[in-house]
């Protein structure tokens, strides 16, 4: 099974490989700057584990696990 975002420990790190479908959902992710090759980190978890902080690109990016879900990371990550 390929680790996705979601599934990253806090302070963890990884490369985006793919984001997963072609809905609209997909499309956003993609234009948040969540590309393939983009490195990711997840800064911290809400209170409940939902949301999620994510830092890319030089900025800070918060997802909820689902949609973070379909952010697939490079293996070895």
């Amino acid at each position: 099974m390929a680790k996705t975002a979601a599934g990253l420990e806090d302070g963890g790190q990884g490369v985006i490989d793919d984001v997963e479908g072609s809905d609209a959902t997909a499309i956003r992710l993609l234009e948040m700057g969540l590309v393939p090759g983009t490195p990711i980190k997840l800064v911290k978890r809400g209170p409940t584990g939902d949301p999620l902080q994510l830092q890319l690109r030089g900025f800070h990016l918060s997802l909820r696990v689902a949609e973070a879900d379909r952010v697939r990371l490079k293996a070895g990550q």
